[in-house]
């Protein structure tokens, strides 16, 4: 019944006015609601946090009060996903890889080589497959919105250029704590290291790690720049965010409340795509004036990367199940054509 609810409520806030929902004002509480994230104010993510809060004071009139707490400061992701699990946080952006220690059909998203342009990505997750997965985090007390993107992951690494498959052997490596990447990169020969994101700045910095893989508009807003020297254009994963609630708190809400929000993350996201492409390119610019020096895997390479990939994305079809597989691959097919 839940994926009806909120369908529904998508379908009604696109069609509805701002002036109908705020027009039940005695369906709509003063609240304060916390929603944290990682990265810091003036990112991606920052900026759409903020649109976000707009989106809501406006269409509740000021009641529903979206406080946000960017750099991590209310914990990493995974700490967050257990608070609202808990009921002590109301919401969060983060990553859907950090999920699937609870929600192990979250690892689809996590398929190297998944998808070739933003696209094909928004297609499959605004679809009825991205839908099916986010839904199930609800039987682990956490409701999933909408969609955001972080972007393609591309390499960083303080030790050589990676123009082949051979450069990664030996390279320190973090990733996030993950089973797929890090499987990933130990097949591609690095020493893969699980750590949170709030953590990978002083690593790199310290040297307890030699490299990275994020989008190129985080190596920018992270200041990666500073402790990394090389960059390799891989585009080896595509890597969404996803909003969430807490679902004891969220079934607390009226219905009119929730539509706010929901109106409000799909805005959000909406603006956070387009925000998120239109800087990857000025980003990875900057980057090259930053000092870092920039390279392009071959399309051979990156074949090549695919093949050794195989038993990483078999692992994933394990843990998902083959029909779900299927499907988002299935979805994917339909979308690049």
């Amino acid at each position: 019944m839940r994926r009806f609810l909120i369908a529904g409520l998508a379908a009604a806030t696109l069609l509805s006015p701002l002036a109908t929902l705020t027009a039940q004002a005695d369906e709509i509480r003063s609240r304060m609601i916390r929603f944290g994230y990682g990265l810091n104010e003036d990112s991606n993510q920052g900026r759409a946090a903020k649109l976000f809060a707009e989106e809501v004071a406006k269409a509740s009139d000021g009641k529903l009060k979206i406080r946000t707490f960017g750099s991590a400061s209310l914990g990493a992701d995974n700490q967050m996903q257990n608070a609202l699990i808990g009921g002590a946080q109301e919401m969060m952006v983060g990553s859907t890889a950090t999920l699937v220690g609870i929600s192990k059909e979250m690892a689809v998203w996590d398929t190297p080589f998944l998808f070739s342009s933003e696209q094909q990505a928004d297609a499959v997750l605004d679809g009825p497959v991205g839908r099916q997965v986010m839904d199930k985090l609800e039987e682990q007390g956490l409701v999933g919105l909408v969609y955001w993107e972080n972007g393609f992951r591309n390499m960083t690494n303080n030790v050589r250029p990676i123009a082949k498959i051979e450069d990664f052997s030996g390279i320190k490596l973090r990733v996030m704590p993950n089973p797929v990447y890090l499987e990933t990169f130990k097949l591609m020969g690095a020493n893969a290291v699980p750590l949170p994101f709030s953590e990978l700045f002083t690593a790199l910095e310290t040297k307890a790690v030699d490299g990275q893989e994020n989008p190129f508009n985080t190596i920018l807003s992270s200041k990666f720049y500073e402790v990394q020297k090389y960059l390799t254009v891989t585009n080896h994963v595509y890597s969404p965010w996803i909003v969430t609630a807490s679902k004891r708190w969220w079934d607390g809400l009226s219905q009119s409340e929730q539509a706010i929000i929901l109106q409000a993350a799909i805005k959000a996201r909406d603006f956070e795509r387009q925000d998120t492409r239109a800087e990857a390119a000025k980003a990875l610019a900057q980057l090259k004036v930053n000092g870092m020096q920039v390279n392009e895997i071959s399309a051979e390479q990156i074949q090549q990367m695919r093949e050794i990939a195989k038993p990483a994305i078999q692992q994933v079809v394990d843990t998902v199940g083959q029909e779900l597989f299927d499907q988002v691959q299935a979805e994917a097919a339909k979308a690049a054509n």
